[in-house]
């Protein structure tokens, strides 16, 4: 009897040990070989390998440990793919529930109102942490990726801030950034004035990125549009630089010379009257606002004070004096 008193004394003593070693270890910093320590866990992977992947990483720590602690713990199964990152401080116990919560590393990519389809593709390509999965796609294969085939990619992504998990393939970006662009170009459409010219929704986005290229200060944007929505309306040529611009391509080199306005292309506003066939950058909201609901103005046409600001006149006399007094002074 006192035999058996005496091993089950033993045996307590060893778990009460057991559980108080477990306890301190689980409340212990990990040692980290580096700071920070990144892991990107994929779908699908075991939790025994998720706790020797950590190790591979840098955690100084027995991976038998980690994932006896992971299955113990009861929730090795709700541990969540993702992009992680580990700080000094971080305990056993904090790792989990990091993973269990999904609580992964976000990187972030910013896309500009303005920029063309080509800048936005180059902007991702560079990104932090962001796979090119699109990167050997054309620009038509891309958006057949999308769930958008034969539609022309440019103006089509909403330009703003996108966060991501790093090691995230770029086509999820590309996803969210176009169906941004729906939802606001269809929530935009619905705000369009009585008398506006345009037909569709795609003619707002066309507009919006003409707008968005003319427009050097914010105050101005409305009368931008005001201008060429009025010129829509009496069949006269929108005569915007940019639209030429883009039409050229890579060839631009800069200067728009006479020649490159006489030359007839279908971007080409100076040579054939109404929109481009496409849009020519990715335009914000405030730029499809002001084409669906543009400022009432008896203006036709403006031109640039060069401080970003424009000179907006209603006959041409008017605007020849004004691009005199403007872009002639000193020459």
């Amino acid at each position: 009897m006192k035999l058996w008193r005496v091993l089950a004394t033993l045996l307590l003593l060893a778990i009460v040990a057991a559980a108080s070693s477990a306890a301190w270890w689980l409340t212990r910093p990990l040692v980290l070989a580096s700071d920070p320590v990144e892991l990107s866990i994929e779908p699908g992977t075991p939790p025994r390998e998720i706790a020797q992947a950590w190790v591979q990483a840098g955690v100084q720590a027995s991976p038998l440990l980690l994932y006896e602690w992971f299955r113990w713990s009861g929730q090795s199964r709700k541990i969540r793919a993702g992009s992680y990152e580990i700080s000094p401080g971080v305990t056993p116990m904090v790792l989990l529930n990091k993973m269990v919560r999904g609580d992964e590393t976000l990187a972030v990519v910013r896309l500009i109102e303005g920029w063309t389809f080509r800048q936005f593709r180059a902007e991702l390509a560079k990104a932090d942490s962001l796979k090119p999965s699109t990167a050997s796609l054309s620009d038509e294969q891309l958006m057949q990726a999308i769930g958008a085939p034969g539609v022309a990619p440019e103006g089509r992504f909403h330009p703003d801030t996108y966060a991501y998990s790093k090691g995230s393939g770029d086509l999820a970006v590309l996803k969210r950034a176009y169906r941004a662009m729906q939802k606001r170009l269809d929530a935009a459409w619905q705000q369009r004035a009585p008398d506006s010219p345009l037909q569709s929704p795609d003619d707002a986005l066309v507009l919006a990125s003409i707008v968005e290229k003319e427009t050097g200060v914010g105050a101005d944007r409305g009368r931008v549009a005001g201008v060429f929505a009025n010129r829509l309306r009496i069949g006269m040529p929108l005569q915007t630089d940019p639209t030429v611009i883009y039409g050229l391509g890579a060839s631009f080199d800069g200067n728009l010379r006479k020649r490159d306005l006489l030359a007839d292309t279908p971007y080409n506003t100076y040579t054939r009257a109404g929109l481009p066939p496409t849009p020519i950058a990715m335009p914000g909201n405030a730029a499809l606002l002001a084409a669906v609901h543009p400022e009432a103005t008896t203006a036709l046409y403006f031109v640039s004070r060069g401080d970003g600001s424009s000179e907006f006149s209603d006959t041409l006399a008017d605007h020849n004096r004004a691009v005199n007094r403007y872009q002639r002074r000193g020459k």
